[in-house]
């Protein structure tokens, strides 16, 4: 994120307000809560790893075993474990 000069972009009078409180200091503005996206929804990753698990539940319904599961998705035993045994399922 690069810097803005407040003069070039806030009302004179917010500029002002501002200056009252932070006189000459550095003030950072978040994006609004409603705008923040979850880790991978823009880079697709969540979703992929929502259906690798749903594979990886589906083949061990079907008579995969933990271990051969381990070895194809080349995942810790435990990880399978969690994945296989989660109750809940988004």
């Amino acid at each position: 994120m690069k810097y803005v000069n407040a003069d070039a972009v806030l009302p004179k009078a917010l500029l002002e307000e501002i200056q009252r409180h932070l006189p000459g200091g550095l003030i950072y503005i978040p994006r609004p809560k409603d705008t923040h996206k979850k880790w991978g929804e823009n880079s697709g990753g969540r979703q992929l790893i929502r259906e690798r698990n749903h594979e990886i539940r589906q083949k061990f319904a079907t008579g995969a075993t933990i271990d051969k599961l381990v070895e194809q998705y080349c995942l810790s035993l435990e990880s399978i474990k969690k994945i296989v045994y989660c109750k809940k399922v988004k």
